[in-house]
């Protein structure tokens, strides 16, 4: 692989990377920590949105963006020629 397509396959790994783990941040740091207070006063299922986020809802997101991770990762590996067969 080319030096400069290497660079360009490593921008966008980072850059999915980097979205990923912002979302990650977001609905485990500032959902399940700092908002919790707010949250708590909508109450889905009987159970406060603030304590879901803390419990359960961080860890769901973090599976669902594994499985968006390998995917999106798979289509910029078909477009930087470096998939497996």
């Amino acid at each position: 692989m080319k030096p400069e397509l290497r660079a360009a396959y490593w921008r966008a790994n980072l850059r999915i990377l980097g979205g990923c783990m912002a979302v990650w941040f977001l609905c485990s740091y500032v959902f399940g920590i700092l908002l919790v207070e707010p949250l708590n006063k909508i109450v889905i299922a009987g159970f406060p949105l603030g304590f879901w986020f803390a419990q359960q809802g961080s860890i769901y997101i973090f599976v669902l963006l594994i499985f968006f991770y390998a995917w999106r990762m798979n289509r910029i590996d078909q477009k930087y020629d470096v998939h497996e067969d």
